[in-house]
């Protein structure tokens, strides 16, 4: 691969790399323990975040325990999860609390489904203006000391690049939305 075309591909790899790590931010149906982390109970008189005041753990897939180190802190923890804009009420059996969540719509399904595909969509319009950056550079080196025919075999190989991270980004959402499909 032509020096000139290495600083393309590395671009590419970065674009791949945020859209991976924005992918697995949405979250299909899974308890996620960092929805309590902007949850504040009141701990002698001081806001505290429930993880400094319990342990927080997800036994089950679709479900949270919270199990604080003093029992005197079941109500208070109750009361900020009921009082918070989670949507879950908690389940209090005097040792532990649990947060149990329901199973996905098929709409929130489909929802997510889709911005998965918004997000591929945006990565592969990130990946084409990186080949157009490298087509317009390839063009700049016309009346150089560079022939014509290595200035088309560096546009061929950028776009067989192109082509690549391309089909990446389609298995990475075909990947994504099937497991957001999934029930």
């Amino acid at each position: 691969m032509h020096e000139q075309l290495k600083v393309y591909e590395e671009k590419m790899q970065k674009t791949m790399k945020s859209l991976d790590s924005d992918l697995a931010a949405i979250r299909a149906g899974r308890a996620n323990p960092h929805i309590l982390d902007r949850l504040t109970v009141d701990y002698y008189g001081i806001p505290t975040p429930i993880q400094q005041v319990a342990n927080v753990s997800v036994p089950e897939a679709r479900m949270i325990q919270i199990q604080p180190w003093e029992k005197s802190m079941l109500k208070e923890i109750t009361k900020a999860i009921q009082t918070s804009d989670i949507g879950i009420n908690p389940t209090n059996d005097g040792q532990v609390i649990r947060l149990v969540f329901p199973e996905l719509t098929e709409d929130r399904r489909k929802e997510l489904a889709k911005d998965v595909k918004k997000k591929g969509e945006q990565a592969k319009v990130a990946i084409r203006n990186i080949r157009r950056d490298g087509n317009d550079a390839c063009k700049k080196l016309k009346g150089t000391e560079i022939s014509e025919d290595e200035i088309k075999d560096m546009e061929d190989e950028l776009q067989k690049v192109t082509d690549k991270y391309i089909k990446e980004v389609d298995s990475a959402v075909e990947a994504k939305t099937k497991e957001v499909m999934t029930v």
